[in-house]
C-alpha cells in the first residue's frame, strides 16, 4: 500500500466515523419521538484487490471502510404481534366502555335506580292499603308511578343516545381509516422511489409504520411486505392498501336502534359493498351496536311490558271509590308498549281501585291495594326480571374488565419487547458516541502521521539531494 493510498484509507475512516456520529445524534434527538426506530450505520471493510495486474502486486490489506448503508432496526415478528395485540386491546376497550355506559344508564345501585323507584312504588300501594280513605295516600302512589315511568324513559333514552353516539363514532373512525390508508399508499410510493434511487427512506418508513399501528388499533390489520420496502395492508380478507393504491371502507346498516335485528351495522368496502371483518375499536363498536345495546334495550322494554301487564291486570280486579271496576293504570303514548312509550294512564286518585269488594257495598276495603303492593315479591315479578338483567350486566361487565386487564398486560409486554429492539437507549447511544469519537480522533491522528511522513519524504529528501 502506498503512502497516498494510506491517506485515502484514513479519509474513509474519518467519513465513516463522522457518519456514525451523525446517526447517533439523530437517534438521541428522537429519543422521545413517537414511532421512531433507532438507526445503525453498517460499516464494511473495503477489501484489497484480488485480481493481479501487470507489473503490480497487491498487499491485500484493503482500502479502508465503507459506511454508506444506514439500517433501521426493527423486528418484523414483534411488529406483527404488536398489530394483533393492539387490535385485541382496542376491541376489548370499546366493549368495556359500552358496558360501563349501560351501567350508568341504569344507575344501579343507587337511590335513582329503577330498583329503588319500583320499591318506592310498591310501598306507595302499601300506604294506600293502610289508609284507603286518605286522598294523599292515593295521590302519592300515582306520583311514585309517574317517577318510575320517568326513570324508564330516562334509561331508554340513555341507551338510545349511546347507540346513536356509537354509530356516529364508528362513521368518524371509518373516515379516519380511509384517510390513513391514503397516506400509507402515498408513503409506499415515496419509499419505493427512494429505494430505486438509492436514497434513505427510514424516516418515511417510520411514518408509515406508525400509521399502520394506528390502523391496527382502529380496525385490526395485518401487513404483507413487498419488494422495495413497500407493504400491503389487509383488513380481514380485504386489501385496504396495495402498494400505492388505497381502497375505502364505509358503514352500512340501520340508523334506528330498534332495527339492528333486520339490518345490523356493518363495515363494507365503499366500492361493491363487500363485507369486511374488522377488529380493533371498530369491532368493539359493532359488537356494542348490534349486540350489547339492543339486548339491554329489549330487556328493559320487557321489564316495562311486564310491569304494565302486572299492574293493569291486578288493578282491573279491584274497585274504585265510586264502586266502579278499576281501569288501566299503564298505557302507551303510541305504538307497542316499551320503556320509551310507557305512560301513566290513570290521573284521578278517586279512580284507584284499592277495594276488592264489588259495587253496592262500602268501597274503603283495602284488599286490592294490598294485593298490588305484593306484586314485586314474586319470582316472576317485574322486579325479579329487572334484578336478573342487572346481575347479568354486572357479570358481563366484570368479565369484560378482567379480559381487558389481561390483554393490557400482554400488550404491554409486546410493546416492551418492540421497544427493546427499535427504541433508543440513551446509555447505548452515549457509549457508541464515545466509541465513534475516539475512532474519529484516531483516524485524524493517522492523517497527521501520514502528513509528517510526506513532509520527511518530500522536503527533507530534497534538501539532502542538494
Amino acid at each position: 500500500m502506498s503512502t497516498f493510498s494510506l491517506l485515502n484509507t484514513a479519509t474513509t475512516s474519518l467519513w465513516a466515523q463522522r457518519r456514525a456520529l451523525d446517526v447517533t445524534g439523530q437517534n438521541i434527538s428522537n429519543v422521545n419521538t413517537d414511532g421512531y426506530s433507532r438507526q445503525r450505520v453498517d460499516m464494511r471493510a473495503i477489501g484489497g484487490g484480488a485480481v493481479p495486474a501487470f507489473y503490480s502486486t497487491s498487499s491485500g490489506i484493503g482500502g479502508g471502510v465503507n459506511a454508506d448503508e444506514v439500517t433501521r432496526i426493527r423486528d418484523t415478528f414483534l411488529e406483527g404481534r404488536g398489530h394483533t395485540e393492539h387490535a385485541n386491546s382496542a376491541q376489548l376497550t370499546a366493549e368495556t366502555d359500552a358496558f360501563e355506559l349501560v351501567e350508568q344508564a341504569f344507575r344501579e345501585p343507587g337511590t335513582t335506580g329503577l330498583q329503588n323507584l319500583m320499591a318506592d312504588m310498591w310501598r306507595g300501594w302499601q300506604d294506600v292499603a293502610n289508609r284507603p280513605e286518605d286522598p294523599a295516600a292515593r295521590g302519592q302512589v300515582l306520583k311514585r308511578l309517574e317517577t318510575l315511568v320517568g326513570g324508564l324513559h330516562f334509561s331508554s333514552a340513555q341507551l338510545d343516545g349511546q347507540w346513536q353516539q356509537t354509530r356516529e363514532n364508528l362513521g368518524v373512525l371509518v373516515d379516519d381509516v380511509n384517510a390513513a390508508a391514503e397516506t400509507i399508499a402515498r408513503l409506499n410510493t415515496a419509499i419505493l422511489r427512494a429505494s430505486q434511487s438509492g436514497l434513505p427512506a427510514n424516516d418515511l418508513t417510520d411514518q408509515r409504520d406508525l400509521l399502520v399501528m394506528k390502523l391496527a388499533d382502529q380496525v385490526g390489520v395485518s401487513v404483507r411486505p413487498r419488494d422495495g420496502g413497500v407493504v400491503d395492508v389487509v383488513v380481514g380478507s380485504v386489501t385496504l392498501v396495495s402498494g400505492g393504491a388505497a381502497s375505502k371502507l364505509a358503514v352500512q346498516g340501520t340508523i334506528d336502534p330498534t332495527g339492528t335485528a333486520g339490518d345490523p351495522l356493518r363495515v363494507v368496502t365503499a366500492t361493491g359493498g363487500l363485507p369486511v371483518t374488522v377488529g380493533g375499536t371498530a369491532g368493539g363498536q359493532l359488537h356494542a351496536l348490534n349486540s350489547v345495546l339492543p339486548t339491554y334495550r329489549a330487556e328493559l322494554d320487557g321489564v316495562a311490558s311486564s310491569l304494565a301487564t302486572a299492574l293493569n291486570t291486578a288493578h282491573a280486579e279491584g274497585y274504585d271509590l265510586d264502586g266502579l271496576p278499576g281501569g288501566a293504570l299503564i298505557g302507551s303514548s303510541g305504538g307497542p308498549l316499551t320503556a320509551s312509550s310507557i305512560t301513566v294512564a290513570l290521573t284521578d286518585p278517586q279512580k284507584i281501585a284499592a277495594s276488592s269488594v264489588g259495587p253496592g257495598t262500602p268501597n274503603l276495603d283495602r284488599g286490592n291495594a294490598d294485593k298490588l303492593s305484593q306484586l314485586g315479591n314474586g319470582v316472576t315479578s317485574p322486579d325479579a326480571a329487572y334484578r336478573k338483567m342487572i346481575v347479568e350486566l354486572g357479570v358481563q361487565s366484570a368479565v369484560s374488565q378482567r379480559n381487558l386487564g389481561i390483554q393490557s398486560v400482554i400488550t404491554g409486554q409486546v410493546d416492551a419487547a418492540r421497544e427493546s429492539v427499535a427504541g433508543v437507549n440513551l446509555d447505548e447511544e452515549m457509549t457508541n458516541m464515545l466509541s465513534f469519537q475516539h475512532a474519529y480522533s484516531a483516524a485524524g491522528r493517522l492523517v497527521t502521521a501520514i502528513d509528517e511522513m510526506l513532509d520527511v519524504l518530500i522536503n527533507r529528501t530534497g534538501r539532502v539531494g542538494l
